[in-house]
This record gives structure tokens, sequence and C-alpha cells, in this order.
């Protein structure tokens, strides 16, 4: 693999925005292996990432959509509006088929699922850092389709009109999650994520709760792609 432009020049920046320590420290150490990179910096939550990268100035950041607060989608949108020059990549636990074209949305110019290991994050962030796009071919291809004549009339997807944040929610309850549990998978209160399941009851024209769970389950069943 040919080594990020810059070479012979000042390292490149990366930023890591993760919040679990150890997934922090394991890319760290993967970057630290690689010339031509260097890490600026960690944050394990999304208003620590933004602030440094206001201090830091990476050329890349590497953004978990799981953070505790705020979201990484979230983060994704305020990095790409206040430093559009900043390239951001997507390394999450989540299905690349659910979240990618939301991260892309947002700003991100990549997505990686963390399982897909570390030669292909270092693939990423080369990828990225040269200007490119790195997402699967699944994805890409699902991408280019809707630039096309067969996807250019607007969706009629309720869906895809939810939040990033309701979209978590929404997701969690069609993998089985009960309320507490998504509110600790979210870090948020049992309070907020009701507020959350009683506004996708609205936007989704739903009466109860086990509507909701049953339209959840069965929307992503619908959604799933095949791994190639």
């Amino acid at each position: 693999m040919n080594e990020p432009k810059g070479k012979s020049g000042p390292p490149k920046k990366v930023l890591i925005v993760d919040d679990h320590a150890l997934v922090s420290e394991g890319i760290a150490q993967l970057i630290g292996t690689k010339g031509g990179l260097t890490v600026c910096g960690t944050a394990a939550t999304a208003r620590e990432g933004f602030d440094l990268v206001t201090k830091t100035k990476p050329d890349l950041v590497i953004v978990d959509l799981s953070l505790p607060g705020k979201s990484g989608l979230e983060l994704i949108k305020d990095i790409h509006a206040a430093y559009p020059e900043v390239a951001i990549l997507t390394l999450s636990m989540h299905e690349e088929s659910m979240y990618a074209e939301r991260a892309l949305r947002a700003g991100a110019r990549g997505y990686l699922m963390k399982s897909e290991g570390g030669q292909r994050l270092l693939e990423g962030i080369q990828r990225v850092l040269e200007g490119g796009i790195f997402v699967s071919e699944s994805v890409a291809s699902r991408v280019l389709e809707r630039f096309s004549g067969r996807r250019a009339k607007p969706t009629l997807n309720p869906v895809e009109a939810l939040s990033d944040r309701e979209f978590e929610v929404f997701l969690l309850i069609g993998r089985g999650f009960a309320t507490r549990q998504i509110a600790e998978q979210l870090h948020l209160s049992v309070k907020t994520v009701e507020a959350y399941r009683g506004s996708l009851k609205e936007k989704l024209k739903l009466a109860s709760g086990p509507e909701l769970v049953h339209y959840a389950i069965s929307w992503q069943h619908s959604q799933a792609i095949p791994s190639a």
C-alpha cells in the first residue's frame, strides 16, 4: 500500500473520537506503525472532539457513531460545517447498510465497521486523506443510484425523514432493546428515550408501542443487504 500523501513533509494529523479508551488506544497504536501519520489527540465525547478539532487542526478525524450525549452523526455535521477541509472517517460497530448514507450526507468521506480490521482502517485513512470516498461496493452502488434517474424522485419513506438521534432509537427498537437498554446504549435518560419513542410514533403515524416495534423490525429486515 502506498504511503499517504505528504510523507516527505509533516505527518498527517489524525484525531480519534471514541468513548472506549481501549479502542482509541488500539487505533492510535496502529496509526503509530504507519509512516506519514501521527495521532494529535483522542476524545471520548462529541464536545471534547469538536474542541480538539479547533485546537489541533487535524487533517483527519475518525469518529465513532455511539458517543455519550451528542451522537457521532451530529459531531460529523458540526465538524463539516465549521471545518469543511477536515476529512472525516466513520468507524462504527453499526451495520454499514443502516448508517453509511447518513454519515456521508452528514459530511463523512468514509464508513468502516470496527469488525473489518486494522489493514482496512489504514486503507480507509489513506483513501480519505487523498480526497476519495471509502465505503463498500454495495453502499457505493446505492449512493450512485440515488443520483441516477432510477432514484431521482424524492422518497416517500418516512424513516428517511427521522432525525439522526430518532433513527438511532428506531434501530435499537427494531433490534429488541427496551427503553432502559436504549437509554444505557445511547447514554440518554429513560425520559428522553420515551420522548423519542413518542416522536417516532407521531412521525411514522403509529398508534402504539407494539406497532412501533413491529414497524421497526419489518423495516430493518427490508433494508438488509447481504454481505459480500
